[in-house]
C-alpha cells in the first residue's frame, strides 16, 4: 500500500479541555515543569524550613521504576483500602488535572487543600529554587500528615537516587522494572539507569525488585553494596496467573486477577502483594483484604481495553506507554487479539523520548498511523517528526496533522466491529480522550 500524507485543515481542538489552575499556581512558584534539576538539597533544605520529618510518623513505600510504578501503587493503595487503612498516594504525572497527584482515602486531594497548602509552602519557594515536582511533593505531604494516614505511598517522579520523594525514609522500596527512559537525566544504558533506580533502597530496610526474566546487575549489585535486603519477583516470590495465587516468604496468599490488560501487571500485582506481607508487622492485612477486590483500583490510560463505540464499533486499546519497552507490552497485547482484525494507531510522544525505539515494536501490528500534534508542551515531538520516522521504518498508511476529534471520526467511520484502535505515546496525548472513555473501570 502506498504511504499517504494528509494535511488537515481544522483547528486545534482537543476533546478535553479543563483549566488547571493549581498546575499553573505550581509553575509560578518554581517556573516551567520541564524545567528539571536533580538533587536533594534543596529539597532537604526545605523539610527543614518547613518542620517536616524526613522519617515520617507513618509507614512509607517508595515505588519507583521504568514502568509499572502507577498501576503498583494503585494495587497497593485498594489492598489497604480493603484492610481499612486509611492511605495516602502520591503518583505523577497527572493525566487530567492536577489534583489527581495525590489520593487521600482513595479520592484526590481537594482543589482548597492544594491552594491551602501551596500558599504555606510559597514564602519557603520563595527563598529556595524549588523545582515544579518538589514543591507539589511537600504539598502532598504535608496533605498526608494533615490527614494523619495511615500508609504513605510514593511514586517516584524521575530515577529514584535524586529523585524528591527519595528524601523521605521508606519502609520498603520497590523498583519494578529498569529499562531505557530518560537517559539525558539517567545515563545512556540500563547499568546506569539501574543504579539510578536502586537509589531508593537504604541499607537494612527492605527492598522488592520486579525484573524476573532478566534483572538488571547494577541494581543487585547496589543492593548487595549498600547492605540492602532485596526479594526478587521469581525468586523469592512469585504469582500463579492461572491458579491466582501469590507465594513467597513461606506464605501463599490468594489474589484478584490484575485490572489491566497487559501481562506485566501479574508482575507489578505481586510486587504489591510481596510489600503487604514484607510490612505486615506494621500493617496487618488479612488474607481476606487480598482475595478479591471491594475497593478496585482505577487507573486511567494504562493497558485499558474498551468500548466507546458499543458492540458494533472498533476496541479501544489505550495506554501512556512512551517508552519501547511499554511498546513491547501493547504489541504481545495486539499479537494475542488482533488476528484478522484491522488495527489503526493514533500517537503522539514526546521529542526527548526514543521515538524509533518506541514505535518499532508495534510496526507489524498496526495497518494505519494517525500521528497527533501534542500543543501543550514544548517539550513535544512535531508530527512531521514522527511521521518521517514511521515512513523511514516502511510504516504504511501515515497521516499527520490530524487532531484528536479527526482521528476518532475516521477509526469510527473506517474500523468495524472486532478491529482495533490502539491510542498510546504519552500522558499528554491520551488525556485528549473523552474523560468517560477511561473512568468507568477496565472494560
Amino acid at each position: 500500500m502506498p504511504r499517504v500524507r494528509i494535511k488537515s485543515r481544522a483547528r486545534w481542538r482537543p476533546v478535553v479541555s479543563l483549566p488547571d489552575t493549581l498546575s499553573d499556581r505550581v509553575v509560578e512558584l518554581a517556573g516551567p515543569p520541564e524545567q528539571i534539576a536533580m538533587g536533594l538539597e534543596r529539597m532537604l533544605d526545605a523539610l527543614a524550613a518547613l518542620k517536616i520529618p524526613a522519617r515520617l510518623p507513618m509507614p512509607v513505600i517508595l515505588v519507583g521504576g521504568t514502568n509499572g510504578k502507577g498501576s503498583t501503587v494503585a494495587y497497593l493503595e485498594a489492598f489497604y483500602r480493603q484492610a481499612g487503612y486509611r492511605v495516602g498516594a502520591y503518583t505523577s504525572p497527572h493525566l487530567w488535572q492536577f489534583t489527581e497527584r495525590l489520593r487521600l482515602d482513595g479520592r484526590s486531594a481537594p482543589e482548597f487543600l492544594w491552594h491551602q497548602l501551596l500558599t504555606e509552602i510559597a514564602d519557603v519557594a520563595h527563598q529556595i529554587p524549588l523545582t515544579y515536582f518538589e514543591i507539589t511533593t511537600l504539598a502532598a505531604v504535608r496533605m498526608m500528615l494533615a490527614a494523619g494516614v495511615d500508609v504513605a505511598i510514593l511514586e517516584v517522579g524521575l530515577g529514584g537516587r535524586l529523585d524528591a520523594v527519595n528524601a523521605f525514609t521508606p519502609d520498603c522500596s520497590i523498583v519494578t522494572t529498569v529499562d531505557l527512559d530518560h537517559q539525558d537525566w539517567l545515563g545512556p544504558d540500563r547499568a546506569s539507569i539501574g543504579r539510578e533506580k536502586a537509589g531508593i533502597f537504604r541499607r537494612g530496610v527492605p527492598a522488592l525488585y520486579g525484573d524476573m526474566e532478566d534483572p538488571c546487575a547494577s541494581v543487585l549489585a547496589a543492593a548487595i553494596c549498600a547492605d540492602v535486603p532485596l526479594q526478587q519477583l521469581g525468586r523469592d516470590f512469585r504469582i500463579d496467573p492461572l491458579l491466582g495465587k501469590w507465594s513467597g516468604f513461606g506464605q501463599e496468599k490468594q489474589v484478584p486477577a490484575p485490572l489491566w490488560a497487559a501481562p506485566a501487571q501479574w508482575a507489578n500485582l505481586a510486587l504489591a502483594v510481596a510489600a503487604l506481607s514484607l510490612l505486615e508487622a506494621k500493617l496487618p492485612v488479612p488474607d481476606t483484604a487480598i482475595s478479591a477486590w471491594t475497593q478496585a483500583p482505577e487507573l486511567p490510560g494504562r493497558c485499558q481495553w474498551r468500548q466507546p463505540w458499543g458492540q458494533g464499533g472498533p476496541d479501544l486499546l489505550v495506554d501512556v506507554a512512551h517508552n519501547p519497552q511499554a511498546a513491547r507490552q501493547l504489541a504481545t497485547l495486539l499479537a494475542a487479539r488482533k488476528g484478522a482484525a484491522r488495527c489503526h494507531a493514533i500517537v503522539g510522544m514526546l521529542a526527548d523520548k526514543d521515538m524509533a525505539g518506541t514505535l518499532a515494536p508495534l510496526l507489524h501490528w498496526v495497518d494505519a498511523w494517525h500521528v497527533l500534534e501534542i500543543t501543550d508542551t514544548p517539550r513535544a515531538a512535531a508530527a512531521a517528526q514522527l511521521c518521517d520516522i514511521l515512513e523511514g521504518m516502511n510504516a504504511i498508511t501515515v497521516s499527520v496533522d490530524v487532531d484528536m476529534e479527526q482521528a476518532l471520526e475516521v477509526v469510527r467511520t473506517t474500523l468495524a466491529g472486532g478491529d482495533i484502535l490502539l491510542c498510546f505515546g504519552s500522558f499528554h496525548l491520551v488525556k485528549q480522550l473523552p474523560m468517560a472513555w477511561l473512568q468507568s473501570g477496565p472494560a
